[in-house]
């Protein structure tokens, strides 16, 4: 059984970051450990009792950003990435957040597209992958 819960887990948290941005897609640490993990809210997806997925929301005034969403290579395609979305747009609205916003790996902006996100700004580089931010009315 698939559940996103809110968590004061970062260790695990982490450790799932490590796997997908710091392993698989070769961001640097430098710029994955940002710092701003203390003040920010996280939500961890578990099939049963096994951490498969993450995402990090910061709060900025109405506006929240949903970051550092990762599921693991073994347990993608079966929806967690967009249930990590939709748990961390009721958080966000729960925060009194009125705006989601994102910055999207280009290659994932049809997937976010159909969590009702729009595309808006130019391509930029973060950490070597092209990203474009994203945003939605909560």
């Amino acid at each position: 059984m698939i559940r996103v819960e809110q968590t004061h887990d970062l260790d695990t948290c982490r450790a799932l970051r490590r796997v997908v941005f710091i392993e698989e897609q070769n961001v640097p640490e430098a710029e994955e450990w940002d710092g701003r993990d203390g003040g920010a809210l996280h939500l961890l997806a578990r099939d049963g009792e096994t951490p498969i997925g993450t995402a990090r929301l910061l709060l900025k005034g109405e506006t929240g950003k949903i970051g550092r969403v990762c599921v693991l290579p073994a347990a993608r395609g079966r929806g967690i990435g967009a249930a990590l979305i939709r748990a961390g747009e009721a958080l966000l609205a729960e925060q009194g957040c009125t705006r989601a916003m994102l910055g999207a790996q280009c290659h994932a902006i049809p997937f976010y597209e159909k969590l009702g996100f729009t595309a808006y700004g130019p391509i930029y580089d973060d950490a070597g992958i092209p990203h474009r931010d994203m945003e939605k009315p909560l």
